[in-house]
């Protein structure tokens, strides 16, 4: 199966758009710009949910469901998000469908059907959201407001990618409110960090922490907080965004509370959001050319077991065995699936399962059964090693940890080779083309110069890191003073 995979070195594009089919994570659908998501990748979509929502809810965040429809009015009230939506907006304009009389059997848009008012099919939810928040907030009582809501979302997309680039896509976006600008500042920094755990503890990518230029915030936020990844092919990925929305969404919706001392204010707002790109992510930091390399915290099944075997009775032998160390990974928290297909042969379900990225693979045959050991297979180093069954859930469960920690160490070491300082145009041209990844460069701080660099290079500042050293010198292309490093790169 993933001899038919194009190699990265040869096609990185073609590489991630076969693997993603071949692996039956998802497909392209009959709508066009949007992709079904079939069970094996929504399994590895719903491990990472339950994930988030855990670290979500151990914040003091609950869950909530608003309208797929934001009224125009609404949606246009705070002019820089609107204006940052709507291009990419779809609308509804009318209500209702009727028989078309010039062609039978066929339907067409009532002409009388039309609504008073458009709607736009959300994009984004700050606008429904802010103006339900009206009718909540009143006093400091009712602060703060944290909410979290699981939904999809349209982007009227023109170029689109599987998981990466969707006209309709999954995610989670989280809308908070709050009495201070102090605490919505302490929330937009701490789900930030949330994110950056999970994709470090979790997706077992390495990331950095920053801040976005004025360009590339958020539409409507003062200040948009991020976590950036790289990619094997050396892009950057902006895996999740965190923004500080000071008070613009509460002024445009009219959103006050009375203080503790019976003044009235504007509530303080951020909001936060990660998508199914994070499944692009997921793939593009690990898999090789023999297809997809699951990290143990995320893979629907983190091992797989599977039967040799020639006659019936030799079969029962060992799905005895089998389920036995089912039993005994299952009481050790550790996912197994015993692939006890009778249509497929041992070589093509081992050549599935490598495909699809499973951790560990277990092979039990007659000889195992009487030497009492097994076959173990690591998908991340393809090394296979032969162990005995007693204890063997105990093996498993602590090869597990070093499959996960060797994954991060592997991602964290390539993102580290592909920092590179530079302080001249031309060595920062040559890397961009030649080695790829993140390029550590003075810049002069005006958007003027961040757009021509954009222009020639198509190269973007990804982030100002958050743990950046402050230290003079001069803009990589003006030449003007800078007190600070930013992070350059291509990217999705």
């Amino acid at each position: 199966m993933s001899k038919n995979l194009t190699s990265r070195a040869e096609d990185y594009s073609k590489w991630y758009n076969e693997l993603v089919v071949k692996a039956d994570l998802a497909e392209n659908s009959a709508v066009r710009g949007c992709m079904v998501i079939k069970p094996y990748g929504y399994a590895i979509w719903e491990k990472m949910q339950a994930e988030l929502d855990r670290m979500f809810k151990e914040t003091g965040h609950e869950n909530a469901y608003f309208p797929l429809f934001v009224p125009k009015s609404l949606f246009e009230a705070e002019e820089k998000n609107a204006e940052g939506f709507a291009k990419e907006c779809a609308v509804v304009t009318h209500y209702r469908l009727q028989n078309d009389p010039d062609n039978p059997g066929k339907l067409r848009v009532d002409p009388e059907a039309k609504l008073e008012e458009e709607l736009v099919v959300r994009p984004t939810s700050e606008a429904i959201i802010w103006n339900t928040y009206k009718g909540w907030i009143q006093s400091y009582r009712d602060l703060p407001i944290l909410i979290n809501q699981w939904a999809n979302v349209v982007r009227w997309e023109m170029r689109t990618r599987l998981f990466l680039r969707t006209a309709e896509f999954l995610w989670q976006e989280g809308h908070t409110a709050h009495a201070t600008k102090a605490e919505a500042l302490v929330e937009a920094e701490q789900m930030n960090d949330v994110y950056a755990e999970f994709a470090q503890n979790f997706m077992a990518i390495p990331v950095i922490q920053g801040v976005k230029t004025e360009s590339e915030r958020f539409a409507g936020a003062i200040d948009t907080y991020c976590i950036e990844a790289l990619m094997q092919d050396g892009k950057a990925l902006q895996a999740g965004t965190s923004h500080f929305l000071g008070q613009n969404f509460a002024k445009a919706f009219d959103v006050k509370y009375t203080n503790n001392e019976g003044k009235q204010d504007y509530v303080w707002a951020t909001s936060w959001g990660v998508s199914t790109r994070l499944m692009g992510a997921l793939i593009m930091t690990h898999s090789d050319d023999k297809g997809l390399v699951l990290p143990p915290n995320l893979a629907p099944s983190q091992v797989v077991i599977v039967p040799i075997f020639k006659t019936d009775e030799q079969f029962e032998l060992i799905s005895e065995k089998a389920q036995t160390i089912i039993k005994e990974l299952k009481a050790l928290g550790v996912s197994c699936k015993f692939d006890k297909r009778t249509t497929h042969r041992p070589g093509a379900k081992f050549a599935q399962h490598e495909l699809q990225g499973v951790p560990l693979r277990i092979a039990i045959g007659p000889k195992d059964l009487e030497n009492n050991t097994v076959e173990l297979a690591r998908r991340d180093t393809l090394t296979k090693e032969v162990v005995q069954i007693d204890g063997i859930a105990s093996t498993i469960k602590d090869l597990l940890t070093v499959i996960q920690d060797a994954l991060y160490a592997k991602a964290l070491n390539y993102r580290d080779e592909h920092i590179t300082k530079v302080d001249d145009f031309e060595t920062f041209k040559k890397v961009l083309e030649n080695k790829t990844g993140f390029i550590s460069a003075h810049w002069d701080g005006t958007a003027e110069t961040e757009k021509k660099i954009k222009e020639l290079t198509k190269a973007t500042i990804r982030c100002i890191p958050m743990d950046n050293v402050k230290e003079d010198g001069v803009c990589v292309f003006s030449g003007k003073p800078s007190q600070e490093r930013v992070l350059f790169a291509k990217a999705y």
